[in-house]
C-alpha cells in the first residue's frame, strides 16, 4: 500500500528506534551484572536467543553477544541459545530489508564491487552467504540487508548462516564461558582459532583485492617452448613487413633459397 521511499522510510524509523533501545538498554552489561533473576532455565535460555536475534538487527555487535551467552549459560546452553539468536536475527534482518527496503534501493546499486556482491547473491546464494560467514571480519547485520537485496531466497540464506557461523560463535561462545580462567588451554585454543580465523580472512581480502585491481587482461602469456612470464613477440608481418627497417628484403617472406632464380634445366 505504500511507495518503495515511504517503506523505506518506515525501516529507517524502525533501526534508529532499535539502534536507541539499543544504547539505553547497554548489552554489554550482561557481562558484568549477568541476566535478571527472575528468569532462569529453559525459559531464560529462549529470551535470551529471542534479545539476541532483535539486537543484531539493529547492529549490536554478535562477539559480544557470544561471549556473553557463554558467560552466562555455558557451553552446552549458550551455544544452542547463541546459534539461534544468529539465525533469528538473520531471519529478521532479511525480511525487514526485503520488505521494506529493496524496492527503493536495488535501483541504485552502482559501483563494481557492489554489482559482483549482487550477481553471486543471486546466482548463488548458499555458497556466497557461506563464504561471507566463515571469513569474521564481514560485519553480519550488513550482510543481512545486502543479502536482501539481491534476490536469494530466505531458506538457502538462512541455512547457510547457520552453516557458516557455527564454528566462529562456538568459539566466542567458549571464550566467555572460560573467561574467569584465561590461562586454560581452552580459553586459549578458543582466540587461537579467532586469531587464525581472522588472519585468513585478511589475508583471502587482500588477494582478492589485488587480482580485482589487476583485472583480467593482466595475465601473461607463456612463451613459446614451455617459457614462463614472457610476453610473445609482436608479429611484424604485415603488409608493409615485406621489407625491413632498412629497406631489405624481409627474410621471413624471403626464404635463403629465393635469393638467386633457380637454374633452367638443361
Amino acid at each position: 500500500m505504500l511507495s518503495p521511499w515511504a517503506r523505506f522510510g518506515v525501516l529507517v524509523a524502525v533501526l534508529a528506534v532499535g539502534i536507541a533501545l539499543a544504547l539505553a538498554w547497554q548489552p554489554q552489561r550482561l557481562l558484568t551484572r549477568g541476566w535478571p533473576p527472575q528468569t532462569s532455565g529453559t525459559s531464560a535460555v529462549l529470551v535470551f536467543a529471542l534479545a539476541y536475534g532483535v539486537a543484531t538487527v539493529v547492529f549490536v555487535p554478535r562477539p559480544l553477544l557470544n561471549a556473553a551467552a557463554g558467560a552466562l549459560y555455558g557451553i552446552h546452553a549458550g551455544l544452542p541459545a547463541a546459534i539461534g539468536g544468529t539465525v533469528l536475527g538473520a531471519g529478521l534482518a532479511f525480511l525487514l530489508g526485503r520488505f521494506l527496503g529493496r524496492d527503493a534501493v536495488r535501483p541504485l546499486l552502482r559501483g563494481r564491487f557492489v554489482l559482483s556482491l549482487d550477481r553471486q547473491l543471486s546466482k548463488h546464494g548458499f555458497r556466497s552467504t557461506l563464504a561471507l560467514r566463515l571469513f569474521p571480519g564481514v560485519p553480519f547485520a550488513a550482510a543481512n540487508y545486502a543479502a536482501a537485496l539481491s534476490r536469494i531466497r530466505l531458506t538457502p540464506f538462512l541455512t547457510a548462516t547457520a552453516a557458516g557461523s557455527a564454528a566462529n560463535t562456538a568459539a566466542y561462545v567458549v571464550a566467555g564461558a572460560r573467561a574467569a580462567s584465561p590461562t586454560s588451554p581452552t580459553f586459549l585454543l578458543a582466540l587461537g582459532f579467532l586469531g587464525v580465523t581472522g588472519v585468513a580472512a585478511t589475508a583471502y581480502a587482500r588477494r582478492r583485492t589485488r587480482r580485482t585491481a589487476a583485472g583480467p587482461g593482466a595475465a601473461v602469456v607463456p612463451a613459446e617452448g614451455g617459457g614462463a612470464g614472457v610476453p610473445p613477440a609482436p608479429d611484424t608481418t604485415g603488409a608493409a613487413g615485406a621489407t625491413g627497417a632498412a629497406g631489405t628484403p624481409s627474410a621471413v617472406n624471403d626464404p635463403a633459397g629465393s635469393a638467386t632464380p633457380p637454374a633452367e634445366s638443361a
